[in-house]
């Protein structure tokens, strides 16, 4: 219900998508649990965590989608462009001017969850049956699909190369202990902030004064330095000898 609950939040940001909403649950998830929890070994909160986050993420996604006109994800945005070919304009009004296409919308998700429980439930024996398959035999045919998956996107032999290097600075960032949380985050999320302080700027004439210029705006400041500073002083209080209990 956690990871539900961010990935839905998630999803509800323009432009997260899926992908920060299951991350941010994993994560959300593996810090409740703590070392104890075994995350990262395959234990059954890890892989609920990612896929209900994901989930719930592309319910979140239409939020700004159905009310602002805004996709919430590249899927939306597919969806976006088919509503205004015909002739329907997402917004405020869409609940009012047009009722039966936003729970229709609705409707579809509570049916495609059905329909996903009626499959996933008598196949789910041969879904573990992957987890059988050695790592050498499964990683190949990972990275053979990933390699389509790219080239058949975007066309670019650019791309290939780019994602090969990020696979390369992956493994070498794991074999030095080097923290990949953040390089994550600022890839999924740092296209969206340099978007939007553009856009700032442009409003305010290029004043930086003028993203602390409301108090919604100092609030959000206040929280992302606190969150920033606060585990500094809390993790070394927390791993005192004395705050052990046997």
């Amino acid at each position: 219900i956690r990871a539900s609950v961010v990935g839905f939040v998630a999803g509800v940001l323009p432009g997260a998508g899926a992908s920060l909403g299951s991350f941010l649950a994993y994560m959300s998830e593996k810090s409740i649990a703590g070392e104890k929890g075994g995350f990262g070994t395959g234990v059954p909160k890890g892989i609920a965590a990612p896929e209900a986050g994901n989930n719930s993420a592309a319910g979140g996604a239409l939020v700004p989608m159905l009310t602002l006109g805004v996709p919430g994800s590249g899927t939306t945005a597919v969806l976006l462009a088919l509503l205004m070919t015909l002739n329907i304009t997402p917004g405020p009004t869409l609940f009012t001017d047009r009722p039966e296409v936003v729970w229709g919308l609705i409707a579809s998700l509570f049916i495609a969850n059905f329909v996903l429980l009626v499959m996933n439930v008598p196949m789910v024996k041969l879904f573990v049956r992957v987890l059988t398959v050695p790592p050498q035999l499964l990683l190949p045919g990972v990275m053979m699909v990933s390699f389509v998956g790219i080239f058949s996107l975007t066309g670019s032999y650019f791309d290939l190369l780019l994602m090969t290097a990020f696979g390369v600075m992956g493994y070498i960032f794991r074999k030095f202990g080097v923290p990949t949380v953040p390089i994550i985050l600022g890839i999924l999320l740092g296209n969206q902030m340099e978007d939007n302080l553009r856009r700032a700027m442009i409003l305010s004439d290029g004043d930086f004064t003028y993203l602390f210029s409301s108090p919604i705006a100092i609030g959000l400041w206040v929280a992302a330095f606190l969150g920033f500073v606060a585990p500094m002083f809390l993790r070394p209080i927390l791993k005192r000898p004395d705050r052990v209990i046997d």
